[in-house]
């Protein structure tokens, strides 16, 4: 069995500190804290609005990160701004990601399948820089046979649909989309691709997409950083790696 990691997303850190200017709380301290809690990595998304992480935090998390030899994980939109900030910093991965000024929060997978022409030449440059690149993508075959095509070495599949279904209730709904997650997984192990997942992630969701055996990381954020403001971001990515370990038998 893939051992799992966790992936540590910090944006709503900054999320707070924005909500009233200054300097806290500080996402780099918040990303020093998961790393030494026991993350396997940091993810951080740049938003072409700056809405929460700044190009000040990436600067300081790409130094944090080189210094305790963690990977920095980049989310960022297939513009020229976001690949020249890239090809810059060059982190250990860059996962390219839709984008759009009036979504809350990134709303599905990037199209690939259609943009392909746009993504392929950000994907060569990022992967001619040393940085390996990721594909935020929905398990479609489709997508992961064009993600394959382009020259990702990783797809990181779009949980969202299946978190909020099963947090709704809406059970036929949730297994549905949980067998397209595992369909997707295989086909995309198939093609020698490794295989992240995550978006929408909590305690009660985290178990079915963790049991599944070729996922190879989990990038949770929003519902770590929220349950840390109760019992402390240790604490929190503690239980969350109890279940993902529970989900695998006891391997991850």
């Amino acid at each position: 069995m893939i051992p799992l990691r966790l992936g540590v997303n910090i944006d709503h850190v900054a999320t707070i500190r924005n909500a009233r200017g200054g300097a806290r709380p500080d996402p780099v301290r918040a990303a020093r804290l998961a790393l030494e809690a026991g993350a396997d990595g940091i993810t951080a998304h740049l938003r072409e609005d700056r809405r929460h992480i700044g190009d000040a935090d990436i600067e300081h998390l790409s130094a944090l990160c080189r210094q305790l030899g963690k990977p920095l994980n980049f989310e960022m939109a297939v513009t020229d701004e976001m690949r020249d900030i890239a090809l810059r910093h060059r982190p250990h991965a860059a996962c390219l990601v839709p984008e759009k000024r009036e979504e809350r929060t990134t709303e599905g997978g990037l199209d690939v399948a259609r943009g392909h022409n746009a993504v392929a030449p950000v994907v060569q440059a990022l992967r001619d820089a040393g940085v390996r690149v990721s594909l935020f993508i929905e398990p479609s075959i489709v997508q992961i046979s064009v993600a394959q095509a382009i020259g990702a070495e990783v797809v990181e599949l779009h949980t969202g649909a299946y978190c909020e279904a099963a947090q709704q209730g809406r059970k036929d709904d949730a297994q549905r989309l949980l067998e397209a997650l595992q369909i997707g997984t295989l086909e995309a192990h198939a093609r020698g691709l490794e295989v992240h997942a995550g978006h929408g992630l909590d305690y009660e969701t985290v178990g079915p997409v963790a049991a599944i055996p070729q996922i190879a990381e989990l990038n949770i954020g929003h519902f770590l950083i929220g349950e840390a403001i109760f019992v402390g971001l240790e604490a929190a990515m503690g239980r969350m790696r109890a279940l993902m370990q529970a989900a695998r038998g006891g391997q991850a």
